[in-house]
């Protein structure tokens, strides 16, 4: 019995071993090289590149007072749509003590000249009547009379624009009330009924009350590199595709590229626009961040093969165009003149026929990855 055991033992060793010489043996031995092969094809090769950039308004305009003072109503909020003179708030004037002084001195100084003016037509009509004094003259104190009775209603208008914003003669245009002046739509509201405003003028911006555009007008914005502005020219057609919207393409005409280049991370950047063209039912926010297609330059029914299957030496490129079949088969190396890529197909100018079959990249198989 146990000479049949020591027999088995030996025997699975002697398999073993037969079999790890077999299996090394068979993984010593070199594999067949498969390539890929290519027929060349006629088709349409495009070479395109992506611009980011953002949807803007073309025409967006911040509303801001002509008088400082604090804000008492809000009568529109983001989102509405105003016409061209709509009120969207209303100031309360907080008056400059200086102004005031001013205005209530110029009204004192105009009483007491409508009332001396007054006096002096009295005196001069009695003299008048009496023909003690020529018509020329009495014309005099009558216009004096008039000019004095222009220069309280003025003062009095004066004051009361530095006092309360608006007079009674322009109730109407009064700069207490802060009116739209495109028609659009109002993208933002950054104050609130109390917030304090400052009028703009020469020595500072002024307060934005609100920010109002032209939602149907509007422009891609981006930058592209400075190796490809040069393909660039005005009018030339582009895809735009909104990140938040994958459903929706809109069509965009070029029409600026900038003439100065801005430095941007190390690369010179070229700044873009092109007008938006939308389509019904399309609705865009501003600031959406966008991507523009455009075709840098195209090439039809041109005989094309998959980039992977030239190689490319100094300034030449060449493929291996296959002769013969089965074990017969070779590859010779020739030399072709290739034309626009699109990053996957290129195109073939010269040295290559529709009939001829090339060699592509080395089929590459699971048990030669492991």
């Amino acid at each position: 019995m146990k000479r049949y055991s020591k027999l088995i033992i030996a025997a699975i060793i002697a398999l073993i071993f037969i079999g790890t010489f077999v299996f090394l043996w068979q993984k010593s031995q070199p594999k067949e090289i498969v390539y890929n092969e290519f027929t060349p094809k006629k088709e349409d090769i495009q070479k395109t590149t992506i611009i980011t950039g953002k949807i803007e308004p073309r025409n967006e305009v911040n509303i801001k007072p002509q008088i400082s003072g604090i804000i008492t109503e809000l009568y529109k909020e983001a989102g509405d749509y105003v016409n061209a003179g709509d009120v969207i708030a209303k100031v309360k004037v907080v008056p400059e003590m200086g102004q005031l002084s001013s205005a209530e001195m110029r009204v004192r100084l105009a009483e007491i000249n409508l009332k001396q003016a007054q006096t002096d037509f009295q005196r001069e009509e009695n003299l008048f009547n009496q023909k003690l004094v020529s018509a020329d003259e009495f014309d005099k104190i009558k216009v004096a009379l008039d000019q004095a009775k222009h220069e309280k209603l003025a003062a009095d208008d004066a004051l009361q624009v530095v006092r309360d914003g608006f007079s009674k003669s322009n109730a109407k245009a009064s700069s207490t009330l802060i009116r739209s002046t495109i028609s659009g739509v109002i993208l933002d509201i950054p104050v609130k009924v109390g917030y304090s405003v400052i009028q703009v003028n020469t020595m500072n911006e002024g307060t934005t009350i609100a920010t109002v555009a032209n939602m149907n007008n509007l422009i891609f914005r981006g930058n592209i590199d400075e190796t490809e502005v040069g393909q660039l020219v005005n009018g030339m057609n582009m895809k735009i595709t909104i990140g938040a919207l994958q459903d929706l393409k809109f069509d965009a005409s070029l029409e600026y590229i900038s003439p100065k280049a801005e430095e941007s991370n190390g690369a010179n950047q070229f700044e873009i626009k092109a007008a938006v063209i939308l389509s019904e039912g399309g609705k865009i926010r501003s600031g959406y961040s966008a991507n523009a297609e455009i075709v840098l330059a195209s090439v039809e029914k041109a005989l094309s093969i998959p980039e992977s299957a030239i190689e490319f030496s100094g300034d030449s490129t060449f493929v291996y165009v296959i002769k013969g079949e089965g074990k017969n088969k070779t590859y010779e190396r020739t030399q072709v003149t290739t034309g626009l890529s699109d990053g996957v197909n290129i195109e073939i100018k010269k040295g290559l026929s529709a009939k001829d079959k090339v060699r592509g990249p080395e089929i590459v198989t699971d048990d030669k990855e492991k």
